[in-house]
Formats: structure tokens, sequence, C-alpha cells
């Protein structure tokens, strides 16, 4: 039997050039495959457990509890479906492993289709993700200031985005995901943490009971609460982002016929997947139960007591959108660095990566200080760019490539989710453009 190198690729029928595997060598994807199986739980969690946690609470008070429980457990049972359908077609054909998105979208729809269906919505994700990711941090940076020194004069956010700007700047530089490794086990434990602060600091504050909880419409404008419905739906989408970077996390695996990587990511995904419904159902259901319509777009900044266990949680928070910032922005690296090796003819150097990320890292820290609204760019683009890649996308592939039997039910399944996704793709930006709309209204830029 052929033997699979660590190229990806099997040895028989690598028909590489020197040349060709110097640069799959230097590009940040296919540079290690040696990661193990907990890597991928690692990198998984500290994808997908971010910034979408915090707005849960927020989404099921623009929804209500029958239309937000429904979304929750609805989102994490079809996303769970299409991160498996992913991480089986990784290695769907013998010899070849499909190390990035688009690739595995380059086989379903062809060379130049593939590239122009999967390309533009996997850099949206990842670029708007890491653009999120700026403004909280910042904004997490700002809450702890101002609860253990209250009685400081109030700085600038954009102050408090430049400085988590400024760690993302020296971090960009690490080569590649297994070099990350230990940047996502921090970002991964803190996620947990910082949780579990969220809904147990929520139960204290129930106990103490010094508010009056509503559980009706946000608004007393019925149009208002369809917008924010809408919105609310793509903030439960962003939540599960963690599609557009999983074949490029498992690309870093090492496999062989006898024992293929799709073993050890599968075991990763899944644990990764218990965790992440660990962190969101109960901060979800309990932060809406306690705060009710009250709650903050960030339950974090709806916190005030205990003192120094909010102001952990948002500094845990700072440490895990650090990490999560990072394993978005290198599928980003990977793309620009091989666009500039492959087709540009730039030769493979520390100068080229220094430019490429530097320049992206300067971009989304741009963005995040000009247009710094959490709940309404999530609502944006968590249906604009991230239902398709998570909901319906690797559906479409699935149908394609494994040619399911017609209304059998994996064909109904995949078809169910398509339509799922596709209403969330329709609707959800809507409501996000009306929550950033409104917010410019009464927002003075760069404050």
């Amino acid at each position: 039997m052929a033997r699979v190198g660590e190229n990806g690729v099997n040895n028989a029928i690598d028909t590489r050039t020197k040349e060709q595997k110097a640069i799959d060598e230097w590009l940040p994807i296919t540079s290690n495959r040696n990661a193990k199986w907990w890597y991928s739980t690692m990198h998984n969690v500290t994808a997908m457990v971010g910034a979408g946690v915090l707005s849960l609470p927020y989404a099921m008070s623009q929804m209500g509890w029958g239309a937000g429980v429904t979304a929750m457990l609805l989102s994490w049972i079809i996303t769970f479906y299409t991160i498996w359908q992913m991480v089986e077609m990784h290695e769907m054909i013998p010899g070849k492993r499909f190390d990035r998105y688009h690739e595995l979208g380059q086989c379903a729809f062809g060379e130049k289709l593939g590239l122009w269906i999967v390309v533009p919505q996997q850099m949206i994700v990842e670029v708007s993700t890491c653009i999120i990711y700026m403004v909280t941090g910042g904004k997490s940076l700002q809450k702890f200031q101002e609860i253990i020194f209250p009685n400081m004069k109030p700085l600038k956010l954009t102050y408090f985005i430049t400085f988590f700007s400024s760690i993302e700047f020296g971090l960009s530089l690490l080569p590649n995901f297994n070099s990350l490794s230990s940047v996502s086990f921090v970002a991964a434990v803190l996620s947990i943490a910082y949780s579990f602060i969220a809904w147990t600091a929520s139960i204290k504050e129930h106990a103490i009971g010094t508010q009056v909880v509503s559980y009706g419409p946000r608004s007393s404008k019925s149009s208002d609460n369809v917008f924010m419905f809408l919105s609310a739906l793509g903030n439960v989408a962003f939540s599960y982002a963690g599609h557009n970077v999983v074949l490029e996390i498992q690309a870093t695996i090492p496999s062989t016929p006898e024992n293929p990587s799709k073993k050890a990511m599968w075991k990763g995904v899944l644990i990764a997947y218990i965790i992440v419904a660990i962190c969101y159902l109960p901060v979800a259901f309990v932060g809406y139960w306690v705060f009710g319509n009250g709650v903050d777009d960030n339950i974090l900044l709806t916190l005030y007591k205990p003192v120094w266990l909010v102001a952990a949680a948002n500094i845990f928070v700072v440490f895990h959108v650090i990490g999560s910032y990072q394993v978005y922005a290198m599928p980003v690296f990977d793309m620009f660095e091989t666009f500039a090796v492959r087709s540009m003819k730039f030769k493979p150097s520390f100068r080229l990566r220094f430019v490429v990320r530097m320049v992206f890292v300067a971009f989304t820290l741009f963005v995040g200080i000009t247009i710094p609204f959490f709940g309404g760019l999530m609502g944006f683009f968590g249906g604009f760019a991230l239902a398709p890649t998570s909901y319906y996308l690797p559906c479409i592939i699935w149908l394609i490539l494994k040619k399911p039997k017609r209304f059998g039910l994996s064909w109904t399944i995949n078809w169910v989710c398509i339509i799922v996704g596709v209403l969330l793709t329709l609707l959800s930006p809507i409501g996000g453009m009306w929550s950033i709309i409104k917010s410019v209204k009464t927002y003075k830029f760069y404050q």
C-alpha cells in the first residue's frame, strides 16, 4: 500500500517540484503536521467559545423563551452535524487531503467556481471575526478598568482596542497553527472559566433580588422587535463559526491509510462540542432568566458583583480573544501568503510574512476602532457570512460529492439544514444592519 507522507499527498503520486514542496513547508497551514488530537479540541474551543457566548443572553432577550431555546438547540445540532461532515470529507479521496475549505469547495464546484463560492465567504467570516474580537478585547479591558479603578477618569474605548491590538501584532508573527498550541490551551481554559463565571455570577445577582425582571419585548414598537429578533438569529449563528477553520486545523494532524487524520480530529471535535454545549447553554438560559430584557449585548457588561470575580472574567475574556483572533487570522495569513508566493512569485521570507501580517492586523484595528458595535456586527456577519459556511455549505458539498439517495434520510437531513441556513442568511443580516444603523445615530467616532 502506498504511504501518505506528512505533506498530505500519496508519495507514489506526489508530482510536486522541489520549489512547490519548499513553499508548502513554509505556508502556515501545511508547514507542520505533527498535531495531537487534543490540539483539535483546544483550537476548536478557542475558535467557537468567544465573543459569541457573551451575546447569547442578549439574543435570548430578543427572541423570548420559546424561539430562543429552539434556536440555541437547533443550531447546536445542525452545526454539530455539518462539522462532522467536514471532518469526514477532509480525506474522502484516497491519497489527497483537503487542507483548506476552498480546496474542498473546488472539488465540489470546480476549480474556478469553487474559489469564488468559498473564498469570499470564508474571508468575510475570518476578517469580520477578527474585527469583532478586537472590539471584544477592547471593551473587556475598558470594563476591567471601570471595575478596578472606579474613580479614574474614563479612557476612550479606542485606546483599549489599540492596546489590545499591540498584543496581536506580536503574536501574528507565530508561523503556524501548532506554534499557537500554548496560546490556544490558555484561551480554551479561560473561555470555560469566564463562561462559568458569567452564569454563576448571574445566579448570585438573582439571589440578591435587587431588580425587577421582565421577559417581555425589548421595545414598544413591533417593527423594532422584529428587527431585533432577526439580529438575534445572526448572533446565534455567529456563535458557531468554527467550521471556517476546521479543515485547516485537521491539516495539522498526521495521517496514514491505517490511521487517517479524521479519527484524531473527530475525537477532538467531539470533546470540543461537548464543551461548547456546557459553556453556551447555561450562559444563554441562566443569563436571560436572571436579567430578562435588561441584559446587555455582552453579559459581562451587565454584571457588577462580586467585583473581583467580574473583573477576573473580563480579563479572562481578553486573554481568550487574544488566542481566538490568532486562530481565525491564521487561515487569512495562509491565503495572502499563498497568493504572494504562488501568484505574485514573491520569495518566501520573514520580511514578506511580517508585511502581510502587520497590514492585516492594522486593518482590523482600524475597522474595530471605527465601528465598535458588538451586537450589531455579530448579527450582521453571523447571518451574512457565518450561516453559509457553518449551516449549509457543507451540506451542499456533501450532496454533490457523496450523492446520497434522493429522499433518503441523509438527503432529507441535508436539505433541512440547507433550508434553515438559507433563511438565516437572508433574514438575520437585516436585523444586524438595523442595529448598526441605530447605533451609528448616537455614536461619536473614535471615542
